[in-house]
């Protein structure tokens, strides 16, 4: 059969490869499976119930939840009646959500937690026509409905009577509405269809060398265009998908699943690398010395060359002394991360690649739905530093100003209700805008140089691309998040979130009274740390990009400080706006916090 719709997924896996466990999660100490013919009909008692409840083509139905099967009972009950899905971040606040719910003109919303049912309940205060009564979970709270009732309703219904509604969805029609996190302003609706999620899905599934026999860990929020196609398309493999309790249980979840994919963010590989650079701190003199050894070999691995036999046995014994157990760390099985949402740091890549966790890089955009590039499996055809290829049915250009340029299949119908907005973001000739700047390499590899907005130019009129050196910042031990800054000043400087757990025990091994974060990024020894670190950063760089100044700051950045958009992407103005009292004293002469 052909795959046309996105709820096509659902029929195509049933008929070539029905599965025991197409969808699994942790719940009372062990693991509940749902067989892919349980997910057809929970699907469709879903479509049936919303149908009873009065749901019609178009209308706009809400999801917000942390991963859980329901979520995609929910979703794929959403598109078999023609109604349009609006994902939000569990994180986001009570006042984004209700800017959502109003914009998108929900009718009913599917919530998961009581954390999330009482910020939604806050939001639709100030929006009549969607009451409480309309708001269903999915875990059971006092005084809520829980999505089961919907549930039950469909269950009353023919199921037959769903064929005639799915035959009249087609491929151009929308099938859902995703807001952008905002790191510019307010938030704007993503229209994509069916064509445009399936043609990506379609695309993307040539790097997944993977089959029925395999089992992803998911942990990436599904409201994500990213982990939602990669979940369609692990659908489409007959891959089998087991949600992660949460982000603090990934570990134990990797070595109970024994994956064989995941994806991930930069900042998630970062954590994982400084977790095994903290643990290597607590190993003996000559474990440590065999440990960075091992590092060393792994950071001067190349997928595009050989280099040669004695560095092939040292790497070869390196990954059976020191990086068998970073494998095991993620279960033993790991074939390959799909890492996507911002720039990964080449030296990290090369030193998963080097530990035998090869790391596909790929790029894209929810505007895309979302994939442009992928990596490939095969390291002779990946190139470390660039995010792969472009995917078939898609093209790219690059515009005069170095701007990366897309048409395809994959591309959004527009803004939802913001014509306005839609026109300005594609060229004249129907090219959509991506706002990063890029270039070839080899004729064949896209690398990404930065975003287009980012870059900013110091008052002796040199440019500065911020991300990558905020990439080997973050590659510390003792930095969380950093921000270069710099635009119209002599000289870029730097805005840094400490790690505050490491710059404890950092403090607790050189014998200062750690006592609070607001003292101690005052301390003089703990500037002269973070000196060390930057001056590491600063040999690595042009002349005139080296940080000349910084400040600590003595706060963590968070999503709900709204210094991090929900895929922890910095939230440039807002940081500039919320610290501008550091920034003035950095460009101060009198400042002291100078290098």
């Amino acid at each position: 059969m052909e795959v046309t719709r996105v709820f096509d997924l659902l029929e195509y896996q049933s008929y070539h490869f029905p599965k025991r466990d197409a969808l699994a999660v942790k719940e009372y100490g062990g693991w509940t499976t749902y067989s892919t013919q349980d997910f057809i009909d929970a699907a469709n008692r879903v479509s049936l119930g919303l149908k009873k409840l009065g749901i019609k083509k178009d209308d706009k139905v809400a999801i917000i939840s942390p991963n859980r099967p329901e979520w995609n009972f929910v979703d794929f009950g959403i598109q078999q009646i023609g109604a349009v899905s609006v994902p939000m971040y569990p994180t986001i606040t009570s006042e984004d959500y209700e800017y959502i719910l109003k914009d998108s003109e929900t009718k009913i919303v599917f919530a998961g937690t009581q954390e999330i049912y009482d910020k939604v309940v806050k939001a639709v205060k100030n929006i009549p026509e969607l009451t409480p009564d309309k708001i269903y979970t999915f875990d059971k709270i006092v005084n809520a409905q829980h999505w089961k009732i919907v549930n039950d309703l469909g269950s009353q219904e023919n199921v037959k009577s769903l064929e005639p509604i799915k035959k009249a969805i087609y491929p151009e029609d929308l099938f859902t509405i995703i807001y952008t996190s905002g790191t510019t302003g307010t938030p704007k609706g993503v229209m994509l269809s069916h064509r445009n999620v399936v043609s990506n899905i379609k695309a993307a599934i040539s790097s997944l060398v993977l089959g029925e026999e395999h089992i992803a860990l998911s942990f990436l929020p599904m409201c994500h265009i990213f982990e939602r196609t990669v979940t369609n398309a692990y659908i489409y493999k007959g891959i089998s998908i087991y949600y992660a309790e949460n982000m603090d249980t990934i570990g134990e979840n990797m070595k109970e699943v024994q994956p064989h994919v995941f994806t991930a963010v930069p900042r998630i590989l970062e954590k994982v690398y400084e977790k095994i650079l903290g643990k290597a701190r607590e190993l003996s003199p000559v474990a440590q010395k065999m440990f960075h050894w091992a590092l060393d070999l792994a950071q001067e691995y190349d997928t595009q060359e050989n280099k040669g036999l004695m560095y092939n046995i040292q790497l070869s014994l390196a990954n059976n002394l020191v990086f068998d157990k970073w494998r095991e760390a993620l279960g033993g099985n790991v074939k390959y991360v799909i890492c996507g949402s911002a720039a990964l740091n080449p030296k990290l890549a090369r030193i998963f690649w080097g530990a035998c966790i090869p790391v596909l890089e790929g790029y894209g955009m929810t505007e895309t739905s979302p994939v442009i590039t992928a990596g490939m499996p095969a390291k002779e055809d990946y190139c470390i530093g660039t995010v792969g290829k472009v995917v078939e049915g898609v093209q790219v250009k690059i515009a005069e100003d170095g701007e990366i340029l897309v048409k395809g299949d994959n591309v959004m119908k527009g803004y939802y209700k913001q014509p306005e907005k839609t026109a300005e973001t594609f060229t004249e000739d129907g090219w959509l805008k991506t706002g990063d700047i890029g270039e070839f390499v080899q004729g064949k590899y896209l690398k990404i140089t930065d975003r287009k907005k980012e870059i900013f130019k110091t008052s002796g009129g040199k440019y500065i691309a911020p991300q990558h050196i905020e990439n080997q910042l973050k590659l510390s031990l003792f930095i969380e998040q950093a921000m270069v800054i710099g635009e119209n000043q002599k000289y870029p400087a730097v805005l840094i979130a400490p790690m505050e757990q490491e710059l404890k025990n950092w403090c607790l091994e050189n014998n200062i009274v750690y006592t609070t974060l607001e003292e101690m990024v005052n301390n003089p020894q703990v500037i002269s740390l973070y000196q060390d670190e930057i001056n590491e950063v600063n040999h690595g760089l042009a002349q005139y990009e080296k940080l000349k100044k910084f400040v600590i700051l003595p706060s963590v950045w968070s999503i709900e400080g709204g210094e991090l958009t929900p895929t922890l992407k910095l939230k440039r103005k807002n940081i500039l706006t919320k610290y501008q009292t550091y920034i003035n004293h950095i460009y101060q002469e009198e400042a002291t916090l100078s290098i």
